[in-house]
């Protein structure tokens, strides 16, 4: 593998806060705890890591069993052991996607599990840890998998499921359907260790969240990267203190991050969670949906919970928590909260978007924890593999010209296969352009200075002009030639899907499946904690 770093200043869709959290910490410190850079503090956070032995004990055995029950390796439970012993974690998480996921789900797990062994190395002993999110409820999100089809082309894959509205996903059930959809992937990833592993995984009758486990287990067997079901009952019974928190600080709570969504909004940031006054941070299921908590207060000053129309006092909601607390769980800003609570966690690795998250986050963990887990940006890349590469080097084509979208990306390629004459004619018509207008330039300069200006946007006008003359001949190419036109739609397809970031379009066993195993060891290799920029990786 060849690595280069692209900054993510150059990547469309960058925003701001993340850009500066991880360039300046100094404009961000009020909202990060800690710099974007790992080494430069786990060893102080280290220091400070409190963790009851009673609950690492309970937790523990139950990451044991849920990893057992999964095929785990001998290496996840000697780090089982080793969490059980003392040991801290890094902890990522994702949501159960269709046959793994996106590939940033496997970048999360490989960060991971470097954090974690920089750590160890230093002699912090520490482990790697996957939150599977099987209790977010929005299947249409996790129910899909884009694979390259034999032309290059993103074939979607889904698997239809039939269920409660807004249940947990980690619950949902496959039918024989997923035959079907195992069938799929499979002719489209060819006869492979990968494809083997999908069918072990993906069965009737198995959830999205066990199927996930399963797979990644076995993707990560010689990595001993521990996964956790959030959904376990005997976890929540565990994190009942936390959502007892929610209820009773609710009105503290809200308050704190509207405060905290005033000032990012102030420094010029947006806020990634929008808190209202009606806002909680608790989901309750009712009839298998999960449902959002509300609050409100009613003319006598007297503050009430409802979830949908029913009306709940304090004491009845708590009531409820301590009786069920299975039934609850928390929305994006307690999620990483109780994770916390649950693990002790020197640091979370995830996205730019988790990132976002963690700004309000904060103020929910110094209130109900009195400590603030550390966010560091997970591992990003864009894998080029043989076929773009060529076609890439073919056109004279950077990979951040594809961020320009499919029309145009189809023009710049047209424009470097126009008659040779006819290019050599425009080149030379630029070049003693530029060359006629610099003297021009310079005489007006002695003559009268003012017109300087004038002269500049003069030339600006004409070099505009010539260059939407190139363009016109590059679309008339471009018309003729519909191989030019297909090449274009590979790139796209394959390094910038729908314009997005390939890493949160083309399922991850794409590229396991093409390169075996040994791609997550290439990874791995290629991820360094002091480099937070993108990079694109040649094959």
């Amino acid at each position: 593998m060849k690595s280069e770093c692209l900054p993510f200043s150059q990547i469309p869709h960058t925003t701001r806060l993340f850009a500066d959290f991880i360039s300046d910490h100094a404009k961000v410190q009020q909202f990060y705890p800690r710099s974007a850079h790992f080494n430069e503090w786990f060893k102080d956070e280290a220091s400070r890591l409190a963790y009851d032995a009673t609950r690492r004990q309970q937790v523990s055995a139950i990451l044991e069993r849920q990893n057992r029950s999964w095929g785990a390796s001998g290496k996840t439970l000697e780090n089982v052991a080793r969490l059980r012993a003392g040991a801290s974690a890094v902890v990522t998480g994702q949501q159960v996607g269709l046959f793994g996921g996106p590939l940033f789900a496997i970048f999360k797990a490989l960060t991971a599990v470097r954090l974690a062994n920089e750590a160890s190395q230093a002699g912090i002993d520490c482990v790697p840890v996957f939150w599977l999110a099987t209790e977010d409820h929005d299947l249409e999100e996790v129910n899909q998998a884009s694979i390259p089809g034999p032309d290059f082309s993103l074939q979607k894959l889904t698997v239809p499921i039939h269920g409660i509205p807004d249940a947990p996903v980690g619950s949902v059930q496959f039918g024989r359907d997923v035959e079907a959809a195992v069938q799929a992937v499979a002719e489209l990833l060819g006869p492979s260790e990968i494809s083997d592993f999908i069918r072990e995984s993906y069965r009737p009758n198995e959830t999205f969240g066990g199927a996930f486990a399963r797979l990644f287990s076995r993707l990560f067997a010689d990595w001993g990267v521990i996964l956790l079901d959030a959904a376990d009952p005997e976890l929540h019974a565990l994190a009942e203190p936390i959502y007892r928190g929610a209820v009773e600080h609710a009105a503290e709570l809200d308050e704190a991050l509207l405060n905290r969504g005033k000032a990012l909004e102030a420094a010029g940031y947006h806020q990634q969670v929008k808190v209202t006054p009606s806002s909680t941070l608790l989901f309750i299921l009712r009839d298998g949906a999960r449902v959002p908590v509300h609050r409100r207060v009613d003319e006598k000053g007297t503050a009430e919970f409802l979830i949908g129309q029913k009306q709940l006092s304090q004491a009845d909601l708590l009531s409820r928590v301590a009786g069920s607390p299975q039934d609850f769980s928390g929305n994006a800003l307690l999620r990483p909260v109780i994770q916390d609570y649950l693990l002790p966690t020197l640091a979370y690795t995830g996205g730019s978007a988790e990132v976002a998250y963690f700004t309000q986050a904060a103020v929910v963990y110094e209130k109900l924890l009195g400590r603030v887990t550390p966010i560091v940006p997970r591992f990003s890349a864009t894998i080029v593999e043989s076929k773009p590469k060529t076609l890439l080097e073919r056109y004279g084509l950077r990979f951040t010209d594809l961020f320009q979208g499919p029309e145009n990306l189809r023009e710049m390629m047209a424009a470097r296969t126009l008659p040779e004459e006819l290019q050599s004619a425009f080149d030379q018509a630029e070049t003693s352009m530029e060359k006629s207008l610099a003297k021009i330039r310079d005489g007006l300069a002695r003559l009268d200075p003012t017109l300087v200006d004038s002269a500049s946007n003069a030339a600006s006008k004409m070099q505009y002009q010539l260059a939407q003359l190139r363009a016109k001949a590059a679309r008339a190419e471009l018309r003729h030639t519909e191989v030019l036109t297909r090449k274009a739609d590979v790139l796209s397809s394959l390094l910038y899907p729908s314009k997005a970031l390939q890493e949160r379009a083309i399922a991850g066993i794409y590229f396991v499946a093409r390169h075996g195993k040994e791609f997550l060891r290439d990874v791995y290799e290629t991820i360094h904690p002091d480099c937070l920029d993108h990079q694109v990786i040649t094959m």
